[in-house]
């Protein structure tokens, strides 16, 4: 009886997974998962907003794709910034960014309130989730998902923001795409450093060995690029390539990013849940 009253208490869904297959909207553009999950939390609270309308609040940041190697590194994490530079590929939106895009496309109807869950926190994050989605909260989360990746599959290439519609003991159910994945899967990539992987090939396509690296970022208010030691990183890489294709090569860089993992609760704005968001604590930290 016990564990059947545990399990209830830890299950809460705000649509059912039939639902989600007819109500969930697919990504509306390149990396414009935040945006997508602005239009499904909005959706969820009873606002109707036109896709179109939510990506331009959003502000997907764009990708400096045609950029030499440092402007491009600065692209890949500045994923707060709002300037919109001409060219490029877009590369996201961080949690800050859905909160505001939300409440442009609400005209003010929704709220947003970011939870940070890194570092690690004391939460058990099932039943956290549970709590707040039975008040009416709509949870979005924001992963590094090259972490956990699972044997064999290759480390994506960003971050991303999913809507998580329920959840049950040891499984929380999302949207874009539409998928359960066990809780350690989710807390591992809601637990994370606000770094950001690149690819080899990324740099070696922007790069030549023995080219100079005095364009790389030396950001004095962001210290995380002289920590990381982008530019040793970076000359690592290009000294691989000159010895030859029988050698260990290093399959990422490591850079500084925007991005904060963690969960944003929305609810509207008027309401008692709101203003509960609103004065709720931090999860205190473990």
């Amino acid at each position: 009886m016990e564990d059947q009253e545990e399990e209830e208490a830890t299950a809460a869904m705000l649509w059912s997974i039939q639902e989600a297959l007819e109500r969930q909207t697919l990504q509306i553009g390149a990396s414009a998962c935040g945006a997508t999950a602005v239009v499904d939390v909005l959706k969820a609270l009873g606002v109707d907003v036109a896709p179109e309308e939510a990506d331009r609040c959003v502000q997907t940041r764009l990708r400096r794709n045609e950029s030499p190697l440092g402007d491009y590194l600065l692209s890949r994490s500045e994923a707060g910034e709002l300037r919109v530079p001409a060219g490029g590929l877009p590369a996201g939106a961080t949690h800050a960014q859905l909160i505001r895009g939300a409440q442009e496309a609400s005209e003010g109807k929704a709220v947003g309130r970011f939870f940070h869950l890194y570092p690690r926190r004391r939460i058990r994050l099932v039943p956290w989730l549970a709590r707040w989605i039975r008040k009416g909260a709509v949870p979005v989360a924001t992963m590094n998902m090259q972490l956990a990746v699972p044997e064999g599959e290759e480390v994506p290439d960003a971050w991303h923001h999913q809507l998580i519609f329920g959840v049950a003991p040891n499984a929380i159910f999302m949207t874009n795409p539409l998928d359960v994945v066990s809780e350690d899967e989710v807390h591992q990539r809601l637990c994370s450093r606000s770094v950001l992987l690149v690819r080899r090939e990324d740099v070696l396509q922007r790069s030549a060995p023995g080219c100079s690296l005095s364009d790389l970022p030396e950001n004095p208010s962001d210290p995380r690029w002289q920590e990381l030691d982008v530019e040793g990183q970076v000359r690592s890489v290009l000294s691989e390539e000159e010895l030859g294709a029988d050698q260990p090569k290093t399959a990422h860089i490591t850079i500084p990013a925007a991005y904060s993992s963690g969960i944003t609760l929305f609810a509207l704005r008027d309401s008692e849940l709101g203003q509960e968001l609103l004065q709720a604590p931090e999860v205190p930290l473990l």
